[in-house]
């Protein structure tokens, strides 16, 4: 009994001792990842007037889309297919601004990338990266492929006919949902897009 007392005294001492003052931690946090407050909260181009545009980042294992602004006039871009998919490549360059790294967003498409519109033979709406489409990331051919396939650099029907620097012909890919949860499911080539 004595032993067990001197057993219970030790580990009292131990332990954190209680007061009568209430301490308050605050909340369990609320944010949710992969979701932002507000567009380009941090950056100057959130008052900016400009044309909306979405693009898909990664943020976790899946894409999900992020609005931005460009300060170009809307009737020049929305003419221009080509153009619009250049812009889409340099905002998916861009780093990610402070809120969305918060939020745990991040890019896999390369600085280097860029775009040009179709050669001889190929449909009229292909578009001709300057890598390979099977030689980029997954992640990074997906974020293309979502950002391309939103705006008026698709077809109608919502396609991208993406090719490389080569003259292998240009391939067609759709931005499914599974890709958008899966995007390292990009890996399998679309299929090949006839000329027009």
């Amino acid at each position: 009994m004595a032993c067990l007392g001197v057993v219970c005294a030790v580990l009292a001492g131990c332990g954190i001792r209680t007061t009568s003052v209430p301490v308050r931690a605050g909340g369990a946090p609320s944010r949710v990842p992969c979701e932002l407050s507000s567009p380009n909260a941090d950056t100057d181009d959130a008052a900016a007037p400009g044309v909306p545009l979405q693009v898909y980042l990664v943020c976790g294992t899946q894409l999900v889309s992020v609005d931005r602004t460009v300060r170009i006039p809307e009737d020049k871009l929305m003419a221009d297919p080509v153009r619009v998919a250049q812009i889409l490549l340099n905002e998916l360059q861009k780093k990610p601004s402070a809120e969305e790294k918060q939020a745990g967003f991040s890019t896999d498409v390369r600085e280097t990338l860029a775009v040009s519109g179709p050669r001889e033979g190929d449909p009229k709406d292909a578009l001709r990266l300057t890598s390979p489409p099977e030689d980029l990331p997954t992640h990074a051919l997906a974020q293309i492929v979502c950002s391309f396939a939103d705006s008026s650099a698709a077809d109608p029907d919502e396609s991208v006919a993406l090719g490389g620097p080569s003259d292998d012909p240009v391939r067609g890919y759709r931005c499914t949902p599974a890709l958008k949860a899966r995007p390292d499911g990009v890996g399998t080539l679309g299929e090949i897009r006839p000329a027009d």
